[in-house]
C-alpha cells in the first residue's frame, strides 16, 4: 500500500468514474485500474463494484475511504511541517544530574543558536529518571557519572536499555563547604573530619539506592543527614547549616565564592562524568552544539576533556 494508491482511490470517488480520474491524475486508465486491483488484492477486500453503469463503493470500500482520507490528511500535515521553506525550529532536550557546568554549557549552546525559533529543555533530575528519559527519547542526552562503586550496576542498566556512555572527564572528589567552616583552610579533608557537620545529598526517590547516588562517597554513620532535590537548596544549606556535600569540584557563578569553597577529599575514589545517548537515535544539530560547548566549559574549568 502506498500514498499514491490512496490518492488514486480518493480521486476516483471524487470524480465518480475511473476514466475521468485517470485524466485528472495524468495516468492511463488501464494503469489506474491495475493499481486499484493490486491494492484490493493486497488488502483482501473489494473497494469498488464494477458494472456497465460504472463503479461504486462497496461497504468495505466506504470504510477504507474514511481511513485513506485520514492518512492523506496526516501526510499533508507532515509535508507542511517539514517542507516549509523557513528554517526548522531547533530542538534539544538534556537530562542531567545536578551539575552547574551542565547548565553553564546549556546557556552557551543557546547563545550560539543561529535560529529564530527553538525549543530547548534541561532537566536536573534523579539518576534513574535520566536513564529512563534517554531510553524513552524524552531527552537526547543524559549527563551522569560512573565510579568503581556504581559502574557495574549502572553499566548493566544502560546496556539493557540500549544506551551508550561517553566519558567527558575524570575528577577526584571535592567537598563543598562554607567559607566559615573551620575546615575551609585545609589542603585536604577526610570523611572523619566531616563527621560533625550535616551531610547533604540529592534525594533519589523510593527506587533509589547507593548505586544511583550523585555523591560518589558518603559517611558510614552520619548522625546529621539532609536530603534535597535541587541545587539552590543544597547551596543554601551549606551556608546556613554549615553542611557539606561531595561533588566534582567544578563551580561557576552559581556558586557564591564569597561564602562557599571546595576542598579536595582525601579519597582514592574518582568520578568519570559523561553523557549517555540512545544507540537507536541520531543526535540533533543542537545537541551536537551542546556537547561542543560542554567540552569547552569543562576545559575552561581546568579539566581535560576525554575524546
Amino acid at each position: 500500500m502506498t500514498l499514491l494508491q490512496l490518492k488514486y482511490i480518493v480521486k476516483i470517488v471524487e470524480c465518480g468514474s475511473m476514466n475521468e480520474a485517470s485524466h485528472e491524475l495524468y495516468v492511463s486508465q488501464p494503469a489506474l485500474s491495475a493499481s486499484v486491483r493490486e491494492l484490493e488484492k493486497e488488502l483482501g477486500i473489494e473497494i469498488f463494484t464494477r458494472s456497465s453503469q460504472g463503479i461504486a463503493l462497496t461497504v468495505d470500500g466506504a470504510e477504507f475511504l474514511t481511513y485513506a482520507r485520514q492518512v492523506l490528511d496526516q501526510a499533508a500535515l507532515l509535508e507542511e511541517r517539514y517542507k516549509n521553506a523557513k528554517p526548522r525550529k531547533q530542538l534539544c532536550s538534556v537530562a542531567t544530574q545536578h551539575y552547574m557546568f551542565a547548565v553553564e554549557a546549556f546557556v552557551e549552546m543557546i547563545n550560539a543558536t543561529q535560529s529564530d525559533e527553538y525549543e530547548f529543555t534541561i532537566r536536573e533530575t534523579r539518576t534513574r529518571d535520566i536513564i529512563n528519559q534517554v531510553a524513552n527519547l524524552q531527552s537526547e542526552i543524559g549527563i551522569l557519572y560512573l565510579s568503581e562503586f556504581n559502574r557495574q550496576v549502572i553499566g548493566k542498566l544502560l546496556r539493557e536499555k540500549h544506551l551508550e556512555f561517553h566519558p567527558l572527564f575524570r575528577s577526584g572528589l571535592q567537598v563543598f563547604i562554607s567559607r566559615d567552616n573551620p575546615l575551609a583552610g585545609r589542603d585536604r579533608v577526610t570523611m572523619k573530619d566531616l563527621e560533625p557537620y550535616p551531610f547533604i545529598q540529592f534525594e533519589q526517590g523510593e527506587e533509589g539506592s547507593f548505586f544511583f547516588a550523585e555523591e560518589a562517597v558518603w559517611p558510614e554513620n552520619s548522625p546529621k543527614q539532609i536530603n534535597v532535590t535541587d541545587r539552590a537548596t543544597i547551596l543554601n544549606f551549606i551556608i546556613g547549616l554549615n553542611g557539606y556535600t561531595v561533588c566534582t569540584g567544578i563551580d561557576n557563578g552559581d556558586l557564591n565564592n564569597e561564602k562557599i569553597v571546595t576542598v579536595p577529599l582525601d579519597s582514592d575514589e574518582t568520578m568519570t562524568v559523561g553523557w549517555i545517548s540512545n544507540e537507536r537515535a541520531r543526535l540533533s544539530a543542537a545537541a551536537e552544539t551542546y556537547l561542543d560547548r560542554l567540552r569547552e566549559v569543562i576545559a575552561n574549568h581546568g579539566y581535560e576533556p576525554i575524546g
